[in-house]
C-alpha cells in the first residue's frame, strides 16, 4: 500500500487470488494490454489457474487506486523465451498511462522482488525490448535468450537476497 501525503490510502497492490471479486476485470486488463485477438482464453486460464494453485508460481497482481485497476504484473516459470533454466519472470508490467510518472511502475518492481524473496527465490528475471527504464531500478542485462519468432531478446535479473 501506498499512502499519500495525508495519510490517506492511495494505492494497494494484491495477488490476484486475494482478489478473486475483481478477476473478469484483471484478466480484461492484463489481456488488453499484453494480448491479442486471439489469445483471450489463454490469459483467462493462466489467471484462473494461478488463483488455484498451491505453487508459489505463476501469480499474478493488480494495483488498485480506489479500487479501480491501474497496474499489473505477473510472476511465471517462463516468459516464452530459449532460458528455461532461468526463473521464475517477471512478465506483464503495466501502469495506466494517466497514472505514470508517479513512481508506480518502480514501486511494483520492488514489490515483485519482495514477493520473490518471501517465496524464497533468490532472482527474478525479466526479458524487455526497452532499454534503460529496468537499469534505473537495479536490474543488471546478464543474457540475450531467443524468443519464440527466433529473434533476441534483452534478459535482466535482480537480486532478492535481502528479502528472503
Amino acid at each position: 500500500m501506498i499512502l499519500g501525503d495525508e495519510g490517506e490510502k492511495m494505492l494497494e497492490i494484491h495477488e490476484l487470488s486475494e482478489r478473486t471479486d475483481l478477476f473478469d476485470e484483471a484478466v480484461r486488463v492484463f489481456w488488453e494490454n499484453w494480448g491479442n485477438e486471439q489469445n483471450y482464453k489463454f490469459y483467462h486460464d493462466c489467471m484462473f489457474h494461478s488463483c488455484k494453485t498451491t505453487e508459489k508460481i505463476p501469480r499474478f497482481y493488480i494495483a488498485l487506486l480506489n479500487e479501480s485497476i491501474i497496474g499489473t504484473y505477473a510472476l511465471i516459470r517462463n516468459d516464452l523465451n530459449s532460458r528455461q533454466d532461468l526463473f521464475p519472470w517477471f512478465a506483464c508490467l503495466y501502469v495506466n498511462p494517466e497514472h505514470r510518472g508517479k513512481a508506480i511502475g518502480s514501486q511494483l518492481l520492488e514489490h515483485a522482488i519482495q514477493e520473490i524473496g518471501k517465496k524464497g527465490y533468490q532472482n527474478l528475471y525479466l526479458t524487455t525490448d526497452l532499454e534503460g527504464y529496468y537499469e534505473k531500478y537495479g536490474w543488471t542485462h546478464i543474457t540475450e535468450a531467443y524468443g519464440v519468432n527466433g529473434g533476441a531478446i534483452i534478459v535482466y535479473k535482480k537480486s532478492a537476497d535481502r528479502f528472503r
